[in-house]
């Protein structure tokens, strides 16, 4: 359903977006006011991307799939090159967008340029099908995210920022609702400009939320890393309005990577 293979690519994206500094984790250097670990969105892309020889790989997906009682759900591997601070990063994601059958297959790219202290911008376009078959269309889209440097929001023990924010623009699954959403009354065009913020808590995990174009979507994140290696969970309820979709609905996503 065109609806779902939107969300299922901007739910494992995120994998990519979360695993950047974990991956790295074991060689940053003491207190700077960067964001934190874990993960900042629940459907929506952020600015910072993989970068630097990243490897990532993870699943996620969502129970039921909107105007359906059946589980769905998309696997992703990836890596990210470059250096956003000289000049940009660039994060390549592949995705497996059907995890029953695995026959179809699509691409994301994500240009990401760090513009200060946990600002940046970054620029990308997912749903680039690589097989026939599969009905998401490409969608387009810029974005700016920052970690809020106030002495208040920053967490004493890392050094790293506790509040996060991101604002863009995008095409295709950002404003255009499925044939099921008009079918049902609900009209024809979202926002296309979307939204997220994130907040650590308990100096543990963030409580994130965000709107994509078509809906509300809230959830925790959380970044665990073992002997360097990170684990990264997202887990929330998407469509929590009637704007979109038949009903509230869980969503989750569960990766890792490594920096080569």
């Amino acid at each position: 359903m065109k609806r779902f293979r939107y969300f299922t690519n901007a739910a494992v994206a995120i994998l990519a977006v979360m695993i950047p500094s974990a991956a790295g984790a074991a060689e940053l250097t003491p207190p700077s006011y960067l964001p934190n670990y874990h993960g900042k969105s629940v459907t929506t892309p952020v600015a910072w991307g993989a970068s630097d020889n990243v490897l990532f790989m993870g699943i996620g997906g969502t129970t039921p799939a909107p105007y359906s009682d059946k589980t769905d759900g998309a696997a992703v591997f990836g890596f990210g090159v470059g250096d956003p601070q000289k000049n940009v990063g660039l994060q390549v994601a592949f995705v497996s967008v059907d995890i029953s059958e695995w026959k179809e297959y699509s691409l994301g790219l994500h240009l990401s340029r760090e513009i200060g202290k946990a600002m940046g911008i970054g620029i990308g376009v997912e749903s680039i099908m690589l097989t026939d078959g599969g009905d998401a269309t490409e969608s387009y889209y810029v974005v700016y995210s920052q970690g809020i440097q106030s002495d208040t929001f920053v967490n004493p023990k890392t050094g790293k920022s506790k509040l996060h924010y991101s604002v863009g623009v995008g095409t295709n699954r950002f404003g255009e609702k499925s044939p099921m959403d008009v079918a049902s009354g609900k009209g024809k065009y979202g926002t296309y400009v979307f939204t997220n913020v994130a907040y650590e808590v308990a100096d543990s995990f963030n409580l994130v939320a965000d709107w994509n174009g078509l809906n509300l979507n809230a959830g925790i994140a959380k970044t665990v890393i073992f002997s360097g290696i990170p684990i990264v969970t997202t887990i929330g309820v998407a469509d929590l309005t009637e704007n979109s979709g038949d009903g509230p609905r869980m969503v989750f996503a569960l990766g890792t990577g490594y920096k080569l």
